[in-house]
């Protein structure tokens, strides 16, 4: 089975806006560049679902071509697992071999007494082998769609029945309270909640199903107008039921509701749809799309360069007191672009576009680095 040029294309565009989202130097950027930090729906906060989505996506392409064992599923689940625990670690490590102020005691305090357990890559490890399994298990499309509103449902259930005068309290929900008991208060990425909790995984496992049922719509035979009816039907549904559902719970990435999953699900198969329906009448667009197609190949591998460079570059200090080299360097040159906010985003542009020159050699050596 040939690759899948649209999802290739809609994975890249994933990457790319999570390395950007991540890239802001001290925090400068526009508000829309920057995640919510508790109920709202921001540009930023499309990135990793937008991923967690295509994630579904290649996972139903994958099982259309070979039924992997439950023993290959956890255990590609679990180096997913450790390599996000090892880069949890890095800045630590990488503060130990060049600073010159952080001691061992220092490296033993960041990477045991505070480690942090979760995080991007672990969600992801656990939604794949959650969300797999669950597909391979049901298989019937409807089947898994009822499930993935059950996992919503469950969700949502456990806020209000936790909390039932106030269910999304920043200091008093479900989420905080199981992150609480593990991986325990000193080991979360904020000192109220971990935005890739434990609890959190249930919805976004949703996310992961209802790109999965994309990717069974893609993989269909049926002719390309049908196959973008439903695309089409089924954003809709999942828009109108995410409005709907915002009524009751709150839209929130930091702990991942059922209304947030549904809208941002929602909009990743618009965007699927819109991406298949132009790259059929307009097939020169892939010239286009060819940069994002080549991210799209190593999605893995393109989240963790930047993400491990920019670690590395702040480590190091600057010629001004108290300021790591990365952000130095853009208070000393863009900021200064009509505003900082402004520089901002063309720093952070600029950062992303470096990498696709990388990205283009692999894809046309045709390389792919997989786990």
């Amino acid at each position: 089975m040939k690759r899948i040029y649209s999802l290739d294309v809609l994975r890249g565009l994933a990457i790319f806006i999570m390395v950007f989202v991540d890239a802001p130097p001290g925090g400068i950027a526009y508000p829309i560049f920057i995640h919510a930090p508790w109920e709202g729906l921001t540009f930023a906060d499309f990135a990793f679902p937008g991923f967690v989505f295509t994630m579904g996506l290649s996972a139903a392409v994958s099982l259309a071509r070979r039924n992997p064992s439950t023993k290959k599923i956890f255990r590609r689940a679990a180096i997913l697992f450790a390599i996000g625990i090892v880069f949890n670690i890095l800045p630590s490590i990488f503060a130990w071999l060049i600073r010159d102020d952080f001691t061992g005691a220092n490296l033993y305090a960041g990477t045991i007494e505070h480690l942090r357990i979760f995080g991007i890559l672990q969600r992801l490890a656990l939604i794949y082998a959650f969300g797999v399994l669950l597909a391979r298990t049901i298989r019937n499309d409807l089947g898994i769609f009822i499930a993935a509103f059950a996992l919503l449902i469950f969700s949502s259930l456990g806020f209000h029945v936790y909390a039932p005068d106030n269910p999304f309290d920043q200091t008093h929900n479900i989420s905080r309270a199981v992150d609480l008991i593990f991986p325990g208060e000193n080991r979360i990425y904020w000192s109220t909640h971990d935005p890739e909790g434990l609890y959190g995984t249930i919805a976004s496992t949703a996310s992961f199903l209802f790109g999965f049922l994309a990717g069974k719509v893609i993989l269909d035979s049926a002719a390309l107008r049908d196959k973008l009816f439903l695309l089409a039907v089924g954003s809709l549904i999942l828009l109108v039921a995410g409005s709907v559902w915002s009524s009751f719970d709150i839209v929130a990435k930091e702990i991942w509701t059922a209304p947030f999953a549904l809208i941002t699900s929602g909009v990743e198969v618009f965007l699927l749809a819109a991406l298949i329906r132009l790259l059929d009448a307009r097939p020169n667009a892939k010239r286009f799309f060819q940069p994002l197609a080549a991210v799209g190949m190593n999605p893995l591998f393109f989240f963790l360069l930047p993400n491990i460079a920019l670690v590395f570059i702040s480590s190091f200090p600057s010629p001004a007191e108290g300021m790591d080299l990365y952000v130095w360097f853009f208070i000393s040159t863009f900021s200064h672009l009509i505003s900082p906010e402004f520089g901002s985003m063309i720093f952070c542009l600029l950062w992303c576009l470096l990498w696709l020159p990388i990205a283009e050699v692999l894809y046309k050596m045709k390389v792919t680095i997989k786990i």
